[in-house]
């Protein structure tokens, strides 16, 4: 899932990279981003938060959770939609024999030229800057919190793995779905172990700290706000992913051009399994599902990673984000735009026949993307150039936010 960073919402709404951004507290990191705002056109629900200070907790503010949202007779709607995901959602898993694997990408230790193709990798990485790096490795540090994404998935109800070996269509998926995604934090690791231009010990404390710490999504245990949650990651996963593709391109990186943008691919994949999940659900139950999708967005879809630490930066993921947006790999706009392409591709616009919560949750879903971007506009056209600060990652060498 690799699901990425949003830096559209904050403790304040869309707040955006600047030198003036406001301080942030807690006991160790900020209120993480995607708490309720304070504009009353986009904010959601109870402000309610709590501090975990023992050890071994996430290191920021956690909503006080609301469990199991999803009214119990609904359960049966995934139940009868056993043999839809059997011929509908497990043909976007690749066959194993068939699939990439790292090692395809990567120098090979067996072979009597591993040194001169390991050489050959950290002259092309040398010529990537700092700010680049800053955003791989986010990446990456975001693809190996794995278990998370897989315990997110099944806290879902109706179509959790109940054994950890289930047969049924939705449990095969996450664990189909898991093995896939966890060749894209392989791969990302072991270059950039070989790159050697990062510090792989602060990159590794990284990852510890972000599992441990879990992840705060919000979706109450309820698959139709889950569903609606990976759609959204997935397609973020593909954007960034590509857009580090292409940077790399630019670069004169080929090789690492090649490993982002076949992470991509999967990513795109992955997107399209998951928005048929949701299109489904639209048939069977729209107005339950367009009332889903305005809670989701009214909440903000917080990014996976956004408990990251790495033990010195209280502001990691903020700073990560900035630099993400700077650079143009994961922004304010794309946000706006993924928001926007569910929108059509769910046909949100043509849906008919619902209640007033739900004819409520139409007028909103198709109203926010053109809000949000003319807040991103206005953003932008106040933004001032970011301060210079050091990262862990690459031995504390500074980058501009």
């Amino acid at each position: 899932m690799a699901l990425k960073f949003n830096p559209l919402v904050a403790s304040q709404p869309y707040k955006f990279p600047s030198s003036t951004r406001p301080p942030t507290s807690s006991f160790r990191s900020p209120k993480f981003l995607c708490l309720a705002s304070s504009s009353p056109a986009l904010s959601s629900g109870p402000k309610e938060v709590e501090s975990l200070k023992k050890p071994f907790t996430p290191p920021r503010e956690v909503h006080v959770q609301v469990l199991h949202s999803m009214p119990p007779q609904k359960i049966e709607i995934f139940k009868s939609m056993e043999n839809w995901a059997e011929e509908n959602l497990l043909i976007h898993l690749k066959d194993v024999e068939k699939s990439w694997q790292p090692q395809d990408f990567l120098p090979d230790p067996a072979s009597d030229g591993f040194e001169d193709q390991v050489r050959e990798l950290r002259e092309r990485a040398r010529e990537l800057p700092d700010d680049y790096f800053v955003v791989l490795v986010g990446d990456m540090i975001t693809e190996e919190a794995l278990p998370t994404y897989q315990t997110m998935l099944n806290t879902l109800d109706g179509v959790r793995d109940e054994t950890g070996a289930s047969p049924t269509s939705w449990a095969i998926w996450t664990r189909a779905w898991t093995a896939e995604e966890n060749r894209h934090g392989d791969l990302l690791n072991k270059y950039l172990y070989l790159s050697g231009r990062v510090d792989m010990r602060q990159i590794e404390k990284t990852i510890q700290y972000l599992i441990g710490s879990g992840m705060d999504p919000r979706t109450e245990n309820n698959p139709y706000l889950g569903f609606i949650y990976t759609s959204f990651q997935e397609r973020a996963t593909f954007i960034s992913h590509g857009n580090t593709a292409r940077q790399a391109k630019e670069h004169g990186d080929i090789k690492l051009a090649q490993i982002c943008g076949t992470i991509a691919a999967d990513e795109k994949r992955h997107e399209t399994a998951y928005t048929k999940i949701v299109e489904k659900l639209f048939e069977i139950d729209p107005d339950g599902t367009v009332m889903a999708f305005a809670d989701m967005m009214r909440k903000k879809i917080s990014m996976p990673a956004h408990l990251m630490y790495d033990g010195r930066n209280d502001n990691l993921f903020d700073n990560f984000s900035s630099v993400a947006q700077r650079l143009g790999v994961y922004t304010a706009k794309d946000y706006a735009d993924i928001l926007e392409f569910l929108v059509g591709r769910w046909k949100i616009q043509d849906l008919s026949g619902l209640s007033g919560e739900g004819n409520k949750a139409q007028d909103y879903l198709c109203g926010l993307a053109p809000r949000i971007k003319r807040l991103d506009e206005r953003a932008q056209a106040r933004a001032k150039k970011g301060p210079k600060i050091p990262f862990s990652w690459i031995h504390d060498r500074e980058v501009q936010l």
